[in-house]
């Protein structure tokens, strides 16, 4: 497992395309909260591709050692927001200018979330 606070970078590749990629940061504390930046490339990718990306982070063993996971996604992006609300529990998202701030729970032992609806506020 990479230390707490060690910034990751995960990558979802198509062929040698690479189509998503991520930027994940955990805090040091024991159960703190993980922070990701998500980001599709522009046109076209394979449906999956998001969602993909998704699990990748949330599978990281430093994010299911937090108790909280922040995430920044492209306003828009349906397929990420989704996969956010089902991998957490108590889920809430809003806009800021051109992104969906998301905030929700990491549920313990990797259990899928509780399916919470979104709180989109514009």
């Amino acid at each position: 497992m990479a230390d707490p606070g060690t910034p990751r970078h995960i990558e979802i590749k198509e062929g040698d395309q690479t189509v998503a990629t991520a930027d994940v940061t955990t805090s040091q504390e024991a159960d703190g909260t993980a922070q990701a930046s998500l980001q599709a490339a522009s046109g076209h990718i394979p449906p999956g591709s998001r969602a993909s990306l998704v699990d990748a982070v949330m599978d990281l063993p430093e994010v299911q050692a937090s108790a909280r996971l922040k995430a920044t996604v492209p306003l828009g992006d349906g397929e990420s927001l989704e996969r956010l609300r089902e991998r957490t529990d108590d889920t809430a998202a809003r806009s800021a200018g051109s992104t969906a701030l998301v905030d929700g729970k990491i549920p313990p032992d990797g259990e899928p979330g509780s399916h919470q609806e979104l709180d989109d506020r514009s």
